[in-house]
């Protein structure tokens, strides 16, 4: 596949085109003379700045002006293009990438995925992910408005955002930025499916949320309070790796009988075919269950009152309204979810049984790139409190930069002069036009209400 290297940006012009851009996101179109007015560039500065993006297609011409503006013709009025990428996501699941990314305007531009062996090397994934994004946007004009990346990765992210303490993510994180240009903002992939859930999916507008996904791996999220919880170092969600049996299994984390020995895909299928079940795969598993197989059946419910167990404990100890079921194992339907309803109706606690409700997951596999977008952005009111990510040490002291780069957003305010040039990816998202000038908070486009599956509701009946 053939690979691209980011074109190189001079601070002072890219400080120039965040203004621009940050302006008409807030104002949305505007002429030449209103934006002269308000972002202080010069004339000559202002010009080469939206020749540059119209070209690149960050920008592109709107409808003139309808008030008369008496001799000559109106007003040419620019405006940002909505087909422009804007914030990227990236979910590099165990054995598939998946891709979101998101215009200037914040629509959804697009998601895609591909699944992959596993095991493939880090460069192979990334490449991967470039070619997914190259399918969406087309050709490399996307990079110029490109405001950051936000990527999910299995397991805790314990180091820094740009994975720096991380080990290998660093050189992850690095080589990330070299292929898209944009500030990378790394955290748990599941934790990232968590936030797009709990934002455009199945617990939108819900404040109280637990999100759990049964995949290759099982992992999961919290929204407490309306805000994403990441816990102490990055360790929150491990869902995983809560003990269901003593004398079970090992587990790659180092434990014993984890709900990820039993309730993982592999696990499934390994016991699946341990109690004779004929079945290499999930889609065979899947045909087994439609076939009403009894030993898929079987096996599948005991699957879900241990799932159900492990839930309604995090719940009594939590105090969720909506609980999120997600990951390909979700999709089996009924036969597991069933079981699952039933165990967390006899666990949880009476005050909160008759208000809990257990959803499935809406967004499917591309969550977790949906939530990197959300990452990328910063926008979503459940990262108010999500820890900012660290600064990088100030850079030493250059020559003065002049009145319209300090009012631009120059060099030590663009996204190009914290990064250091090339040398590697921010750990924080480009600002745009100044802290002062705030942007106003624009949800992403949302997805229609989903039928729910709720818990039990009142009295059990007496056994």
């Amino acid at each position: 596949m053939r690979q691209f290297t980011p074109e190189v940006v001079l601070p002072a012009r890219r400080g120039h085109e965040q203004a621009v851009l940050g302006l008409l996101r807030a104002y949305g179109p505007l002429n030449r003379g209103e934006l002269s007015r308000r972002c202080g560039l010069s004339r000559t500065t202002l010009h080469d700045t939206l020749t540059g993006l119209l070209a690149a297609g960050a920008v592109v011409t709107a409808t003139p002006d309808e008030a008369p503006r008496g001799r000559g013709r109106p007003a040419e009025r620019l405006a940002l293009n909505p087909a422009a990428g804007q914030a990227l996501g990236i979910d590099f699941s165990r054995r598939a990438v998946y891709v979101a990314a998101v215009g200037v305007t914040y629509e959804i531009v697009g998601t895609a995925g591909e699944a992959h062996a596993p095991g493939l090397p880090w460069p192979d994934r990334v490449a991967l992910a470039e070619r997914l994004v190259r399918g969406l946007l087309g050709g490399g004009l996307w990079r110029r408005a490109l405001k950051g990346v936000g990527v999910g990765v299995v397991g805790p992210l314990t180091g820094a955002w740009d994975g720096s303490r991380d080990g290998a993510l660093s050189g992850v994180a690095a080589l990330l930025g070299e292929r898209f240009g944009g500030p990378v903002l790394l955290d748990n992939n599941t934790r990232l499916a968590a936030l797009a859930e709990s934002t455009l999916g199945a617990a939108a507008g819900d404040q109280d949320a637990l999100y759990l996904r049964l995949s290759y791996g099982v992992g999961g999220g919290v929204v407490a309070g309306g805000v994403l919880h990441r816990g102490a170092d990055g360790v929150s969600g491990e869902i995983g790796h809560v003990p269901v049996d003593p004398a079970g299994r090992s587990c790659e984390c180092g434990g014993t009988g984890c709900l990820e020995t039993v309730a993982s895909i592999r696990a499934v299928l390994d016991a699946y075919r341990a109690r004779g079940g004929r079945g290499d795969d999930l889609p065979a598993l899947k045909a087994a269950v439609e076939a009403r197989d009894p030993i898929a059946l079987g096996l599948l419910s005991e699957v879900g009152g241990q799932i159900g167990r492990v839930l309604a404990a995090l719940s009594n100890a939590i105090g969720p309204r909506v609980i999120v079921v997600g990951g390909e194992l979700a999709e089996l339907g009924a036969p597991l979810l069933e079981p699952v309803r039933k165990a967390l109706d006899a666990g949880a606690v009476p005050i909160s049984r008759h208000r809990l409700t257990l959803r499935r997951a809406a967004l499917g596999g591309v969550a977790g790139a949906l939530g990197g977008v959300a990452l990328a952005l910063g926008e979503s009111p459940l990262l108010s409190r999500y820890p900012a990510p660290e600064p990088e040490p100030e850079p030493e002291p250059g020559p003065a930069a002049s009145p319209a780069d300090s009012r631009a957003g120059g060099p030590a305010d663009s996204p190009v002069g914290r990064r250091g040039g090339r040398g590697g990816p921010s750990p924080r998202p480009a600002a745009g036009w100044g802290a002062a000038q705030a942007r106003p908070r624009r949800p992403l486009t949302p997805l229609p209400s989903l039928p729910t599956l709720p818990v039990s509701r009142g009295r059990r009946a007496a056994s």
